[in-house]
Formats: structure tokens, C-alpha cells, sequence
């Protein structure tokens, strides 16, 4: 059996699930790698077969989607030569984490045997938490960017019988967690020179971990990292709190290793707005822009919220395999030949 693992790398939490999703999908069947976009920091689980641009979302300096920058800076054109190109024909199973290209040719060429798996994907479930204003443009994002029939999610929460709960890196799991008195900070939306600028009007040492710095430097209670995956975990291990964007697997993290979270959604992106809604529903702390009278008073208090992420790899894999197996007999049988045992 083959499978296509197609992969959207803008940002880093994609790549950090695939990490530990492949790995154990090769027990079962071989796996191809499809990547599209362009602005991840953290290592591939294994080479592409297949490498694309893609679309990637791009930002302003104040942290909000920059649709000006989004339109001009990524080649359209050549995303829909692209989209002809994936050889689709050649694998028994598309596994889609939120990857456009892929997406859209099976689409346009009828192709069936697609699975989106991601956390986008349980957006489209009713019963996920919503902002009381819906962003219609958002939502008509969320459906038809990497457009898939069926899907699985993932979530803070388990709301749907399709939804699981994070997986967490076991890069992560392995941590052992200390509290140094520091806050680390992840916002690459926001300019380094504006996030420095006002978190020096705080009275606490921040680690700031910047997609755009070669080295490591200080200003003030600053202190400035370029990413880099042994020193982002090893802060995040021994970090009091987490400042970052309302994203998903890095807020998830620092949940599981109960640390202090303080989330701000990237402003104008329909799926951070989501995002920031369930986990104040969880009791996280939130802002719409980095408001430096409520992080302070979020520095102040003892504000923990407790969660329950076990490891749930191995019975994630089995119930996607399990719903492919009540789709498509055929390839469910191909699994059975490949790897007669485990499946």
C-alpha cells in the first residue's frame, strides 16, 4: 500500500504532528512526502518526494494577516501548475494535513481516496467553539483551502467523535519540567523590533524566539533566540509561562506541561479567533493584541489550567485506519497484505 502524506509547512505545527503521525503510518504502509509552503523552522520528518511553493498567509509588522502581502507574494500561476503535477494515480491513500496543492488536484480530478487529518479539519464541525461574531470570509477559508470529503481533527478538546486531542511530540513528553522564572515568547507575526520594544516595559526576563535572528543577542530584560528545535524545547521545558499566538500545538504544549498560557490570535485569521475562543472556554488567558496591562496581570497571578493529553498515537492511527476500512475495503485488504500483523 502507498500513501501520500501531503503537508502544509507554514508554520511549525503541522511538521511537529507529522513527526510523530508518520513514523508510525510507515508501520502500516509506505509513505511518500508532499510538502507546500514556505515558512516552517523545524526539521521534516523525512525528505519529499514532492516539494511545492504553495500558499502560504503573510503577516504585518503589528501582527494581523496582511492580505496585501498574501496576494502579491505568492505565485498563483505556478500553484495551479503545480496542482497538475501531483501523481496521484500512484498512491492507494492522500492523507491531507491542510495542503492546498494535493487538495486541489484530487478535486479537479475526481480522486476519492483523500483524508484530511488536521486541525483545520475540526473546524468543520459544528460542535467546535466558534467567536460570537462568525468571519464569513474565514470560514469560506477554512473550507475550501485544502478542500477534502472526508475528515478527522484535532482540537484542545475531543468535541466530536472525529476530533482528537492533540498529539503531543514526544520530544515534549520527554521533557521534564522546571520553573527558571522566565517567560518564553513565540509571536512571529510581530516584528521583533516592536515585541522587544514592549516587553521591555514588563519586570520579568523574557526568551523571545525569532524567525528572523542569526544569533542570540539581549536588550534589556530580552533575551532573543533565532529558532532552533534543542533550545526552544529546552525552554519550554524549563519556562513559568508562554506568551504566543493562538495557534495550536505550541499553546497544547505548554498545556500538557502545565505551564502558565497566554494566547493572542493573529489578528484578521478566522482560525486563531477559533482557536482563542476554546481555550478561553478552558480558562486560558487572552488578549486580541499584545495589551501589556493584562499580560502583566497574567505574569502576576498563579493561573494554571489542567488538561488530560494522553498518548493516544498508536489508537489514533488504528481509528483512521478503521474508517478507511468502512470506505474502502480495497485498501484496507492492501494494508492487510502489506503488514498482516498490526493491521
Amino acid at each position: 500500500m502507498k500513501i501520500l502524506y501531503a503537508l502544509q509547512c507554514t508554520g511549525n505545527g503541522h511538521i511537529a504532528r507529522a513527526q510523530e503521525l508518520i513514523p508510525e503510518l510507515k508501520k502500516y504502509a509506505e509513505v511518500d512526502l508532499l510538502t507546500s509552503g514556505h515558512q516552517s523552522q523545524i526539521e521534516l520528518p523525512q525528505e519529499p518526494k514532492f516539494r511545492f511553493d504553495g500558499i502560504s498567509l503573510l503577516y504585518d509588522a503589528r501582527g494581523g494577516l496582511s492580505y496585501w502581502k498574501t496576494a502579491v507574494q505568492n505565485n498563483f500561476f505556478r500553484a495551479i501548475k503545480d496542482v497538475k503535477k501531483v501523481p496521484l494515480e500512484e498512491y492507494d491513500l492522500v492523507i491531507n494535513d491542510f495542503e492546498p496543492i494535493s487538495a486541489w488536484a484530487a478535486k479537479l480530478k475526481n480522486y476519492q481516496n483523500i483524508l484530511g487529518i488536521s486541525h483545520q479539519a475540526s473546524m468543520l464541525f459544528p460542535e467546535t467553539p466558534k467567536p460570537e461574531r462568525k468571519d464569513f470570509l474565514g470560514e469560506m477559508v477554512l473550507k475550501h483551502y485544502a478542500p477534502t470529503k472526508e475528515n478527522f481533527g484535532f482540537h484542545f478538546e475531543s468535541y466530536h467523535p472525529r476530533i482528537f486531542r492533540p498529539i503531543v511530540r514526544q520530544a515534549v513528553r520527554n521533557l521534564k519540567p522546571q520553573n527558571e522564572g522566565f517567560y518564553m515568547t513565540y509571536l512571529p507575526s510581530f516584528s521583533d523590533e516592536y515585541l522587544i520594544e514592549r516587553l521591555n516595559e514588563t519586570h520579568v526576563d523574557w526568551r523571545v524566539f525569532s524567525k528572523s535572528a542569526k544569533e542570540i543577542y539581549v536588550k534589556g530584560n530580552v533575551l532573543v533566540y533565532p529558532i532552533d528545535q534543542t533550545e526552544f524545547l529546552r525552554s519550554l521545558g524549563k519556562s513559568e509561562g508562554v506568551l504566543c499566538n493562538a495557534g495550536f500545538e505550541l499553546p497544547a504544549e505548554a498545556l500538557f506541561l502545565n505551564k502558565k498560557l497566554f494566547v493572542i490570535p493573529i489578528k484578521k485569521q478566522y482560525e486563531q479567533e477559533c482557536n482563542a475562543t476554546a481555550l478561553q472556554n478552558l480558562g486560558v488567558d487572552s488578549c486580541s493584541e499584545l495589551n501589556l496591562r493584562k499580560i502583566q496581570e497574567w505574569v502576576d497571578a498563579e493561573h494554571y489550567v489542567k488538561v488530560d493529553y494522553p498518548d493516544q498515537l498508536v489508537a489514533i492511527i488504528k481509528r483512521i485506519l478503521e474508517f478507511v476500512n468502512s470506505s474502502e475495503g480495497e485498501i484496507i485488504e492492501e494494508i492487510r497484505q502489506y503488514n498482516p500483523v498490526r493491521a
